[in-house]
């Protein structure tokens, strides 16, 4: 006989559930291991506070997380142990309006900054290389 628990298998939702393998099943990291290094990093909040890994959460737990220079500001609104697609996982929990708009405005202002040529579109070649050599070179004796 299995000695998981309802709770550990995902069938009924759960009371509590580890905080890395949360942020796991929410698909915010690609691993566990990825998710445990963020919170030991400092980049995931619960309630306001750090946490460490194995942290029990429930529903209604506050999450600020912080990844990639974007900020989630978040509300547990599920707990499931597996990871499922993200249409699902994106169910786990409820972002606020203010953490999703100035989300989507640090979007926007990557795009236009991108635009406007921010990054090239290809790294130099090796002629490039030459050029951008010989060009530093002539200035730095000038």
């Amino acid at each position: 006989m299995s000695r998981h628990t309802q709770d550990e298998e995902g069938q009924g939702g759960g009371e509590r559930m580890r905080l890395d393998k949360w942020l796991w099943a929410a698909r915010f990291f690609k691993t566990r291991a990825l998710a445990t290094e963020a919170i030991n990093g400092g980049k995931i909040h619960l309630n306001g506070q750090r946490a460490k890994p194995g942290k029990d959460i429930g529903i209604g737990a506050q999450l600020e997380i912080s990844k990639d220079q974007y900020t989630w500001d978040i509300t547990v609104t599920a707990l499931k142990a597996q990871r499922r697609p993200a249409s699902e996982a994106a169910l786990l929990y409820e972002e606020t309006p203010e953490s999703l708009a100035k989300r989507q405005a640090e979007v926007e202002r990557r795009k236009i900054a991108r635009d406007m040529g921010g990054q090239p579109d290809q790294r130099p070649d090796k002629k490039d290389r030459r050029i951008i050599h010989r060009f530093k070179r002539e200035m730095g004796e000038a």
